[in-house]
């Protein structure tokens, strides 16, 4: 009968565990999102965050970003959002339904080549298009590529998750253990 009470705690642990993986999103909270630019020139990884309570109630709803980190291969560089050309109002976030079909977050971002000071080149980042132009050279041709986004889960879920079946884990050792003793 001592079991019963055991089995009763696992199964509750387990039920609070799964319904933190409840994949509905919290109304006010700081999403992650990992980026990833591939033009025939460079390619490049970055990460940003946003607080999805501050979008504006407009026709195109945009939110400014709170952090935002980029790095082109092999650079030792890092752009942040403070690189933005118009920074603090940029960049931005804004929802957008790719040519895909796939409905996600879009950057809108802008930054000058400070790994070269004395460079023309920008880069700008709209949605999935990626330009690398010269800002003194109206006459020398963009260089276009691609953007991708992707979300990073929030910790919480996995850590419910985490602690869920560990527990469970846990009291299997203690009733196996349980078992050697009575025999």
């Amino acid at each position: 009968m001592k079991l019963v009470p055991k089995l009763v705690l696992a199964a509750a642990t387990f039920t609070l565990g799964f319904a933190t993986v409840d994949p509905k999103s919290v109304s006010a909270a700081i999403i992650n999102y990992a980026f990833t630019v591939d033009s025939p020139v460079t390619k490049g990884n970055g990460f940003f965050s946003f607080d999805n309570s501050i979008f504006s109630h407009e026709e195109n709803p945009v939110a400014t970003i709170n952090s935002l980190s980029f790095q082109f291969d092999g650079g030792s560089t890092v752009y942040t959002e403070k690189d933005d050309t118009k920074y603090p109002e940029f960049p931005l976030v804004f929802p957008t339904t790719f040519l895909t079909g796939q409905t996600s977050l879009g950057l809108d971002y802008l930054f000058n080549d400070k790994s070269n000071p004395s460079s023309s080149i920008s880069y700008e980042i709209i949605g999935d298009d990626f330009t690398i132009f010269s800002r003194t050279s109206p006459n020398a041709k963009p260089i276009s590529g691609k953007v991708s986004y992707t979300q990073i889960p929030e910790p919480t879920p996995l850590i419910g998750t985490l602690l869920a079946c560990s527990l469970g884990w846990m009291m299997k050792r203690k009733v196996a253990s349980m078992k050697r003793v009575k025999i």
